[in-house]
């Protein structure tokens, strides 16, 4: 009679060891796929960066031009790259803190806002648009592309947050600290 208890509790230790070791090899692949959906995100971000940096008008023209109110906007339009660069940086370092990704989803919407004045300015100025329209549509695809892979990316963090959330691997999440993540998404 003790043989066959002693065979059921090694039995019982043996499939929670495998248990464990499977749910734990789940997380790190999830959490794999997150850092690989930034990578990408990364990458549609910094290609969009690029592009916004290369409309801005040379530092010696922002400061001849001071007097025309056009300025300020590109100005604040530089000043939102270099916040929106700085949360990048920052977040390619730990793409799975929630802090560094809401201060990257913070930064896009000063970006979106600073482009967003930029486009009002080219509608008023009578002189015709500072940018040309196939920049534009440069913009708007590469924007497309920044929006899919964010998308990709918040579906790995909701499914890594969703797995972290299940009992019994609530437990493991709880054990070896795998903290809930958070995609960088923009305000409507």
């Amino acid at each position: 009679m003790p043989l066959s208890t002693s065979l059921v509790a090694w039995s019982l230790f043996a499939l929670t060891v495998f248990w464990a070791v499977g749910a734990y090899n789940r997380l790190v692949r999830l959490r794999a796929e997150i850092k690989t959906a930034f990578a990408a995100f990364d990458t549609e971000v910094t290609r969009l960066l690029d592009l916004l940096r290369g409309m801005l008008p040379p530092e010696d023209a922002l400061a001849v031009s001071q007097f025309d109110g056009g300025s300020a906007i590109w100005a604040g339009l530089q000043g939102a790259l270099a916040q929106c660069d700085a949360s990048l940086a920052a977040a390619r370092h730990r793409p799975l803190e929630a802090e560094r990704m809401g201060a990257l989803g913070a930064a896009r919407d000063a970006l979106a806002t600073a482009w967003a004045r930029v486009q009002a300015e080219d509608a008023h100025d009578l002189a015709g648009p500072r940018v040309p329209e196939t920049l534009h549509q440069r913009h708007q695809a590469l924007l497309h592309g920044v929006q899919a892979e964010e998308q990709r990316l918040a579906q790995a963090v909701a499914r890594y947050n969703a797995a972290i959330r299940q009992f019994p691997a609530v437990l493991l999440a709880l054990l070896f600290r795998f903290e809930p993540a958070r995609a960088p998404v923009m305000t409507p």
